[in-house]
């Protein structure tokens, strides 16, 4: 990809990112407050946002209140926002109001592998050894020989084992095969706290990568006793070729600067909106690039392989708890292949690119591809947090 050059923010507004029932649902956001040089829990109400901060003061203890949306709909609260002036913000300055990724402290958790059609994907990434060029002739023969094998099998299931030994028959089993069907998910730590980004926020992307692509994602949001309140969008930014080349390369090619966002907001959980709601979620991505390329893309959670509850339950219980609670990236059905800068060469983003997932349900996360080495650095952290809080007489 070529350097990133100057180029116009998306305009945002509160019709363009708000859920389409918004004055129905139980909305919780986040503000950067330049009076506080640090972060405000809000509630969305209408086209306004209210700082709820002297009721809760973070994010994870407004999660572990049993009357949370209570809250949310009813509670006073102090500074009261704009959506629009904190969408028309720039994010990731310090001295203006603006939207920032709606979680805090929860340990940010992903689930992958977890749709058929993007698990043969992962098998091509390893086949090419990260390879664009040689997609196309792996994916040729890896449909010929998989075929429908995978379609409707359930994890762990006895169809799932004579999938694994005709696979294994055919030398195609791979360790993305094994978390795909086998008994146990893949769930990495996708995120450190703290560190990921809004909507209308830059989205990193690792300089060294020239295989990638945006994953857009159900996001469930978690308390401390593995309870799941409520849930958002995000973006789980793959690097294919350097996860390719090597599944023990998955930190690099997770984990940069800014290449995790979630958001727009928390939608909790309440009679309008519940976990039935996710289970049928259809998640649409745009892609716009700054030469008029424009990607449409879809993946709906109709189609997942592991139920909700059962990636939930790999992640906490005996084995794991997480006592500030965590958000869980379900895995994403998208997986690009048509070709953009060269023949065979299937899809890869260009700098510039915007990117923009949403659902009726959830409303839209805006984000504008740069490099990871480019983005805002991320200065933000726990310590910084304590002490912003303390300064307001919270804690």
């Amino acid at each position: 990809m070529e350097p990133a050059a100057a180029r116009p923010r998306p305009l945002l507004t509160a019709g363009s990112v708000l859920p389409q029932d918004a004055s129905r649902a139980v909305l919780v956001a986040r503000v950067h407050s330049p009076e506080w040089d640090g972060p405000c829990v809000a509630a969305v109400r209408g086209e306004h946002v209210v700082d709820l901060t002297a009721v809760a003061p973070t994010v994870c203890d407004l999660m572990e209140r049993d009357d949370a949306a209570d809250i949310v709909r009813e509670a006073d609260g102090g500074h009261v926002w704009r959506l629009d002036d904190l969408l028309a913000a720039p994010a990731g300055r310090s001295d203006v109001a603006h939207l920032l990724a709606p979680v805090d402290l929860h340990v940010i958790k992903a689930a992958g592998v977890t749709f058929a059609r993007s698990l043969l994907e992962r098998v091509i990434e390893e086949r090419t050894g990260g390879d664009p060029a040689q997609a196309a002739r792996v994916r040729a023969r890896v449909g010929q020989l998989v075929g429908g094998t995978l379609d409707g099998i359930r994890p762990g299931s006895p169809e799932a084992g004579k999938a694994k030994e005709l696979l294994v028959a055919e030398g195609l089993w791979s360790q993305y095969l094994e978390v795909g069907i086998g008994p146990d998910p893949e769930v990495f730590t996708k995120a450190p706290v703290l560190s990921a980004v809004g909507t209308g926020a830059d989205i990193g992307v690792l300089g060294a990568s020239v295989w990638n692509n945006p994953e857009p994602e159900a996001v469930l949001v978690v308390d401390s006793r593995g309870r799941i309140r409520g849930a958002t969008l995000g973006n789980d930014v793959n690097l294919r070729d350097i996860e390719g080349r090597s599944a023990l390369l998955l930190s690099q090619a997770k984990d940069n600067n800014a290449s995790c966002a979630i958001g727009p907001f928390i939608r909790l959980f309440d009679e309008d909106f519940g976990l039935d709601t996710v289970r049928g979620l259809d998640i649409d991505l745009r892609i716009d690039g700054t030469d008029g390329y424009v990607l449409h893309g879809s993946s709906s959670m109709r189609e997942i392989s592991r139920d909700v509850l059962d990636l939930v339950t790999a992640t906490y219980g005996p084995h794991h708890q997480y006592p500030d609670g965590f958000v869980l990236f379900t895995g994403t059905l998208f997986a690009p292949t048509e070709d953009r800068q060269a023949p065979g060469a299937g899809f890869t983003h260009e700098y510039g690119d915007v990117v923009r997932i949403s659902s009726p349900q959830l409303g839209a996360l805006v984000n504008t591809v740069v490099p990871s080495e480019q983005a805002a650095p991320w200065t933000f952290g726990v310590r910084a947090l304590l002490r912003s809080l303390a300064r307001r007489g919270v804690l």
